[in-house]
């Protein structure tokens, strides 16, 4: 089956997701960072991107135990059968929801550290990610690691878990670009890589929180000037 591809470029961080029917086959079209692809999917597939997508914001928003199966139901228009029939409970729809929105994010920073060229660049790149797309991420119910971790932490173990790994993926990518810039001479020798990504990441998700308590993004926008200000004092 050949591969369609549709050049609109991607206004939405967590993109969209269409379905439609050509000549009698099921097809299933999403956002990549630039590009919308089409491409041929089994209906029970196409069935459970569907439920992923469309509940991702409410379990970002509302949490794993705020969430109803009222409110799966709703989003998606099927029955609890339906969903049940796709997966196992609703702790699984959790699971594949925290996925996809954690992915996206992951996707677009990757994205950004692909192009950079020195340990600066890598750095800033993170800082550029949020500062473009901080309006998304609040409109989506704000960070899902942070959400995830804050909600799930005695009440959904798996879920923890699962924003436990997110977030120590973060923190290892940090610590290893800063000891790739020692190594190779751009960042100064007295710097402490597990110390800066603490510092790096406490910066971003504190500056989220605060954000979003207080309903502006000021207290983001400063925290990652000041994250600008701490990339330019440590590299060479």
């Amino acid at each position: 089956m050949n591969i369609l591809m549709i050049a609109i470029k991607q206004t939405h961080l967590f993109g969209t997701i269409f379905f439609l029917e050509q000549r009698n086959l099921p097809y299933f079209c999403f956002y990549t960072n630039w590009y919308i692809f089409v491409r041929g999917m089994k209906k029970s597939e196409r069935t459970k991107q569907f439920i992923i997508a469309q509940t991702a914001a409410i379990f970002n928003k509302k949490g794993f135990a705020g969430t109803s199966m009222a409110d799966i139901t709703g989003a998606t228009g099927l029955t609890k059968g339906a969903i049940y029939g796709n997966f196992a409970n609703k702790d699984a729809v959790a699971l594949a929801a925290f996925a996809f929105n954690y992915g996206q994010i992951r996707k677009t920073v990757h994205t950004g550290l692909q192009q950079a060229k020195n340990t600066r660049e890598k750095l800033m790149a993170y800082v550029s990610f949020y500062k473009e797309y901080y309006p998304t991420i609040f409109e989506w119910g704000g960070c899902p690691i942070l959400n995830a971790a804050s909600d799930s932490d005695d009440a959904h173990p798996a879920l923890f878990e699962k924003a436990s790994s997110a977030l120590e993926s973060w923190r290892n990518n940090l610590i290893s670009i800063i000891e790739e810039g020692l190594d190779n001479g751009q960042v100064k020798p007295d710097v402490e890589p597990e110390a800066f990504a603490d510092v790096f990441i406490s910066l971003v998700e504190g500056g989220i929180l605060i954000a979003k308590t207080l309903g502006t993004e000021k207290p983001l926008l400063s925290n990652l000037e000041q994250l600008k200000t701490q990339i330019e004092q440590i590299v060479i």
